[in-house]
């Protein structure tokens, strides 16, 4: 797939004002710093596109950015950060766990972890939480370039691992790194075989 447009829409933190469900989705999301707006500047090739910062917790808005005028990229906000307040943290996870039950376009939500870490259990949970509701996933393993590859594929493969234990079925998994562009290729050709699919939801009511 070649990326030719890449545009942003709109910050909301109200799901009732996100843009009509009428072309598939895909969100981005992961524990704080982990590295989401990195990779999603690299996969459509725009470096300013979603905002990078080196304090965690930044991103506190559902981010839609459309692509190629046919599908959306949805930058959600991390979660395990905890040097926010009780109330604004259990007020995120509301509003994230309405749209990603809720949101009828949502194809996929790729889940980021950190390549260099051994399974945390946060990760582990929020997996659990997905599979439990029946929400599709598949893993984009970041940061590969900080470590040779050898310990990326090793820390997957532990995180794999410990998905099994829950999963009959473990998803597509892809390490990637936003420096090397490493693993955008897969990540896109991953998008371009979903969106085939796609059929337009019928839209009772926005929620």
């Amino acid at each position: 797939m070649i990326i030719k447009t890449a545009t942003f829409v709109c910050s909301n933190t109200q799901i009732s004002a996100l843009p009509a469900p009428t072309m598939p989705e895909y969100a981005f999301i992961g524990r704080s710093n982990v590295g989401k707006s990195s990779l999603i500047n690299m996969l459509v090739n725009h470096h300013g596109l979603a905002k990078t910062s080196q304090r965690p917790g930044k991103t506190q808005l559902i981010n839609h950015f459309l692509i190629n005028q046919e599908w959306y990229i949805v930058d959600l906000p991390g979660y395990g950060y905890a040097k926010v307040s009780k109330t604004s943290r259990e007020k995120w996870e509301k509003f994230i766990r309405a749209y990603i039950t809720k949101r009828e376009s949502l194809q996929c939500i790729f889940v980021l972890i950190d390549s260099r870490l051994e399974p945390q259990q946060i990760d582990i949970e929020f997996c659990y939480w997905l599979g439990e509701k029946q929400i599709p996933f598949a893993l984009l393993f970041t940061k590969a370039d900080k470590q040779g590859m050898n310990e990326s594929i090793k820390n997957a493969n532990a995180f794999k691992k410990k998905l099994g234990e829950f999963f009959e079925e473990i998803p597509t998994s892809i390490i990637t790194s936003a420096e090397k562009q490493t693993g955008k290729e897969d990540v896109l050709n991953f998008i371009y075989e979903v969106n085939k699919d796609f059929v337009k939801p019928i839209i009772t009511k926005q929620f």
